[in-house]
């Protein structure tokens, strides 16, 4: 699923279920930053229990950001990672657990997404090198101003997969950030931490949700705790409901399109590298001291409060003169089964069903006709019936023709409307531009790069006169080429690139066109629309993929082998006669092997994250697997009008060919190598006030070697099991920091442990029901909220989670204060020589020292009275300007 468009039409449909963060920001006083203590009251007006940590949601705007320059090398990132989750911390405030998840192994389904995306990724990388590389080259010879070229490898955020040295290190990095955190800041003091790193199976997201579906199911979980879950993926929005818990929120950075970037050769904003010309930076100040500032402002953060949506979902929903009692609950499930038509992860979309068309609604209003003749709900605690999907999929298959010519109509007036945009706006254009020094400049942008200062105004003034006169006088009717000068007699032929409307992709299908069945059969899968049995495999494997998603959904992974083995979907109109085909899938299956996925998921470009025998396999010509790794592919645009858009048609990994090919090279591994191959587990963190502090150390002090309950009565009625943990972080040893730049813990009392979430036979089923006791919450929406706008007012969201904030507004003369108060040259560089932004804390480490600066206690003044328990003050304190 398309996240911008599900988001865009979700936001759009139901606007009241957004609200913008409220964020409390460090201080300065004489130059010392005071922290934001996250041990205070929530300033959004709501206090949440659980927050969940999407990792890899952190992890990859950290490492390769697109609006801002990248980290110059790991320690930087690892720095950057550690502020982002510092920045989300001090927003949310949990109270109970903090829960941080990186996606490990995936399930074979997800490794045909990793895998084209990874390939794209690599082959979009070096093609971008390439290009970068040519047009520097050619700024150079022209005499541009290029800065010198940095010497270091391209990041290749392929690296970002389980099983690579960067992820091996990126865990004990955590766990020294959890450690030094518990020790240090106050908002964690009775914090429950689980980190749950690569070497875990499964993807973040769903590992999260297993956690909560296996704790609800115990006798001691709070119905009412209140969950926050971070990240940007849109199936969160359709994990969150299926909980069915009352109190579920999601935050995430506001989604703004079309954000500025750096160009990758002069790092400056406005133009992208194949636009470069090499101009000399713009002076950003007076004395130039805002050169290392950003022109973009900090990424906001939103909640997404599931509550205020499943009022929503209520109302629309809510049918009358059903032949079955209705049930919120179980509608709102198959709302989510329904969204999974229009795309996600495992499965491509139905041609006929696309977000910006309205495809969710359209599936809706189907769905209220066609439900009183099915009888029932189309799911149940994450099983289909078949049966009654089959009714609502033909009822769309009858309108499937109309679909496609609407979807051309709407096509061909949108390039009508272009066509007459750039038509208008080249007639009207001046006649006459003066060039030169008279060259008209934006107001504030007499000097920028391009602007131009005459040493002798009246020379450069009886130049461009005696330019005018010299010119052969042109009738009204002589035509004028693109530079402004008259053409020959009798005009020239247009060139291609000035011509006003934009080549198109060809499209040999012409869904819009009668016949578009067989030929979609013909050109997508290579057979006639005539062969039944074809097509009716295509269906049943489609079939089988929106069952195994559904049960992935509500109760975890049905199958780790099972996968879609095609590139694209069936008709709607093909759906017939679903009813009796098996949705069963094969049981006691196991997940590959961290190294085993590197080698199905990456390319031959990414092998040198792999051992040396094992890279050999994706790059000799003699290895029986070497078309897996093909150097280049293609891209299939399916209609659509960008490559990122469009189909990788790469060839699936045969599971036993692989298995068999790594045989031979298993023997080659190193002791290092054969650990990072090995599945792991979750740990948990606790500090020295926690209630399981002194149990879990008395399990080491026994040396306990059976797994342990958890007591549910010392963690907010957590159950699981424990078992002691090899590089276990116990109290009064050092915590040795993996980043150089950060410094030893050299005294810690904060404690970890292996954790295991209750488990439960193969064949248990999670009920998808509100849980007895829970709670709902009050109310939120008003008539008013049901319009999308209010008296033809622009909706905004409110800030905050209450009604009643009042709005504070300042004056003229609070703003001529602030003028005179706020710095405005202030600004830091982006990475690594300052301490992290919002989540600062007093006892922060993350300040390398000044050269030739020695290690000086100093004690501060202005220590809070609850830093008090915390310990001995940081032996360092920089200072930290802002921007």
């Amino acid at each position: 699923m398309g996240v911008p468009a599900f988001f865009r039409w979700l936001s759009r449909k139901y606007p009241s279920i957004i609200v913008n963060c409220v964020e409390e920001k460090p201080k300065e006083c004489n130059g010392v930053k005071i922290p934001v203590d996250a041990s205070k009251p929530n300033p959004n007006d709501v206090e949440f229990d659980n927050l969940y940590l999407d990792m890899n949601g952190i992890i990859h705007p950290c490492t390769h950001p697109e609006d801002k320059p990248a980290p110059k090398n790991e320690d930087e990132m690892m720095v950057a990672i550690f502020e982002y989750i510092d920045r989300l911390f001090n927003i949310v405030r949990p109270r109970r657990l903090l829960y941080m998840a990186i996606d490990g192994v995936a399930p074979r389904a997800k490794m045909n997404q990793q895998r084209s995306r990874r390939f794209r990724a690599s082959k979009e990388g070096m093609e971008a090198a390439v290009e970068k590389q040519r047009v520097r080259e050619e700024i150079l010879s022209k005499g541009g101003f290029l800065p010198p070229e940095e010497i270091k490898e391209r990041f290749d955020s392929n690296c970002i997969t389980p099983g690579t040295e960067f992820m091996d290190n990126l865990a004990k990095c955590l766990r020294y950030y959890i450690a030094d955190r518990l020790n240090n800041d106050p908002g964690w003091k009775n914090l429950t931490v689980i980190l749950s790193d690569a070497s875990a199976p499964g993807e973040g997201e769903h590992k999260i949700m297993d956690y909560i579906r296996r704790q609800r199911a115990q006798p001691n979980h709070d119905p009412n705790t209140h969950h926050c879950l971070c990240g940007a993926d849109a199936d969160l929005i359709m994990l969150g409901l299926a909980t069915h818990e009352p109190n579920f929120t999601i935050i995430r950075e506001e989604f703004k399109p079309n954000k500025p970037k750096p160009c990758g050769l002069c790092n400056q904003f406005g133009h992208e590298v194949k636009d470069c010309e090499g101009l000399p930076r713009e002076k950003k100040g007076k004395h130039d001291e805002l050169a290392d500032s950003l022109p973009c402002a900090e990424g906001e953060f939103i909640f997404l409060r599931l509550n205020v949506l499943r009022e929503y979902l209520e109302r629309e929903l809510t049918m009358a003169s059903l032949p079955f009692t209705f049930d919120v609950e179980r509608s709102i499930d198959d709302w989510v089964f329904m969204c999974f038509f229009v795309g996600n992860d495992f499965l491509p979309h139905l041609p006929s069903l696309e977000i910006r068309e309205g495809a969710i609604d359209r599936l809706v209003n189907i769905y209220k006709n066609v439900v009183h003749k099915t009888g029932g709900y189309l799911t149940e605690s994450g099983y289909v019936n078949l049966q009654r999907v089959q009714m609502i999929m033909l009822a769309v298959g009858e309108v499937e023709d109309s679909i496609f010519k609407k979807r051309k109509d709407d096509e061909d007036s949108f390039r009508r409307r272009q066509k007459e945009k750039r038509k208008r706006m080249k007639r009207d254009q001046p006649a006459f531009s003066p060039g030169g020094i008279l060259t008209p400049h934006a107001l504030g942008s007499r000097n920028s790069p391009g602007s131009q200062v005459a040493s002798n105004p009246r020379q450069a003034a009886y130049e461009m006169r005696m330019q005018n006169n010299s010119s052969p006088s042109v009738s009204p009717n002589t035509s004028f080429t693109s530079d402004g000068s008259p053409s020959p007699i009798g005009g020239i032929k247009r060139k291609a690139e000035d011509s006003d409307s934009e080549p198109e992709p060809e499209d040999n299908v012409r869904l819009w066109e009668a016949g578009w069945k067989q030929r979609y059969y013909k050109n997508k899968f290579d057979v006639d629309a005539a062969d039944e049995k074809f097509r009716r495999k295509v269906v049943q494997s489609y079939v089988e993929g929106l069952c195994w998603v559904l049960r992935y959904y509500y109760q975890g992974c049905a199958s780790w082998k099972w996968y879609y083995p095609f590139h694209y979907a069936p008709f709607a109109s093909d759906f017939e006669g679903i009813a009796d085909m098996p949705s069963d899938f094969e049981k006691g299956t196991k997940p590959f092997k961290p190294l085993e996925q590197l080698m199905g998921v990456f390319p031959a470009a990414s092998g040198n994250f792999l051992p040396p025998s094992w890279r050999k396999l994706m790059s000799d010509p003699d290895s029986s697997i070497i078309d897996f790794y093909p150097e280049d592919f293609a891209i299939d645009l399916n209609g659509k009008k960008y490559a990122w858009q469009g189909v990788a048609l790469l060839p699936f990994v045969d599971e036993r060919r692989l298995r068999a090919a790594l045989e031979e090279v298993y023997p080659d591994l190193t002791p290092e190598e054969t650990k990072r191959n090995s599945l792991g587990g979750d740990v948990l963190f606790v500090g020295k006030h926690h209630p399981l502090h002194d149990f879990i150390l008395e399990l080491y002090q026994t040396g306990s070697t059976e797994p342990v309950d958890v007591p549910p009565e010392l963690c907010h009625g957590m159950q699981g099991k424990f078992s002691l943990d090899e590089e276990a972080v116990l109290p009064d040893q050092i915590v040795c920091s993996p980043v150089p730049m950060l410094r030893d813990l050299a005294q810690n009392t904060a404690i970890s442990i292996n954790f295991k979430d209750p488990q439960f036979a193969e064949d248990y089923i999670f009920k998808a029901v509100m849980l007895p006791g829970a709670r709902k919450p009050a109310p939120v929406l008003k008539p008013s909220d049901w319009e999308k706008s209010s008296n033809g007012r622009q909706w905004k969201p409110q800030l905050g989670f209450s009604r009643d904030r009042r709005p504070v507004h300042l004056d003229q003369a609070a703003f001529r204060t602030l003028g005179h108060v706020m710095p405005r040259g202030s600004g830091a560089g982006v990475y690594g020589n300052a301490a992290p932004p919002p989540a600062t804390y007093q006892g922060n480490l993350y300040r390398p020292l000044l050269r030739g600066q020695a290690q000086i206690p100093k004690l501060m003044s202005n220590m809070r009275p609850q830093d008090s328990w915390r310990g001995p003050p940081p032996l360092f304190q920089q200072q930290r300007f802002d921007r």
